[in-house]
């Protein structure tokens, strides 16, 4: 699933390690976009959080990797428990170090998410005559995560899809766009579809430009049930589009 690592333990769970990081984010003046760090480390832990659940895990701890100063550690962990509020995994622990013995003239940050999963066979959608592919969200990039944050899907309903429509696969989109996270999606559910056919074109009757850069996780495809569809839109409202509908037969 995407960048996560996954270590089996034993033959019932497996250990999820997932991350993301940021350089040139920030408030320091040679940073290329200039953000609160509160922001910064929501975003960094949304990507991170949002990868490991979509492997199948839950949770269990966040590190974080501080090269922007100790001025910037409060702000970050405010912007980590902002996205765990949304979450309701408050008590989830976080921890990490902070580089004081030298100063960067630029932000960076890292963070690891670490959980748990059980291990059970890949979801397979083999024996359906159709799945239907969504996307909530629109894929935003640098400052379009702050002045278009209404477009960002939130990470409440991320969580409440992963609850509610089990059976989906949610798969969060990153840095190479739309289009690459869906040729890889389908790659990984064996979802039967002509691999000539997954050009930029397959989009063209969408709002979404599917090569632009999905930046820190603003937006995540969903592949479900048709019977689905309803509790989906009922859960992520107008931040839903649905793409296309693949006919497995």
């Amino acid at each position: 699933m995407r960048n996560a690592v996954v270590i089996p333990l034993n033959d019932a769970e497996s250990l999820v390690i997932t991350s993301d990081n940021s350089g040139g984010i920030g408030t320091k003046e040679q940073d290329l976009v200039k953000i609160p760090y509160e922001v910064t480390g929501y975003y960094l832990f949304r990507v991170a959080v949002m990868e490991c659940i979509a492997a199948g895990a839950r949770p269990s701890s966040a590190v974080i990797q501080n090269f922007s100063g100790e001025e910037a550690w409060d702000e970050l962990i405010k912007g980590v428990c902002k996205g765990l509020a949304e979450l309701d995994m408050e008590n989830l622990p976080v921890t990490g170090s902070t580089e004081t013995n030298f100063l960067l003239s630029q932000s960076a940050v890292g963070i690891n998410v670490i959980g748990l999963k059980y291990n059970k066979d890949a979801r397979d959608f083999s024996a359906s005559d159709k799945i239907s592919v969504g996307l909530v969200g629109l894929p935003l990039l640098g400052g379009e995560v702050v002045s278009q944050a209404d477009d960002v899907a939130p990470l409440s309903v991320f969580g409440r899809l992963c609850t509610a429509v089990a059976d989906a696969a949610v798969w969060p989109v990153g840095s190479k766009g739309v289009l690459h996270e869906l040729k890889r999606m389908i790659a990984e559910l064996k979802l039967p579809v002509n691999g000539a056919a997954l050009h930029k074109d397959l989009l063209s009757g969408c709002d979404v430009d599917g090569l632009k850069s999905g930046g820190p996780g603003t937006c995540f495809l969903i592949a479900y049930l048709p019977e689905r569809e309803q509790t989906i839109k009922e859960i992520a409202g107008r931040h839903f589009r649905k793409l296309f509908v693949f006919d497995t037969e």
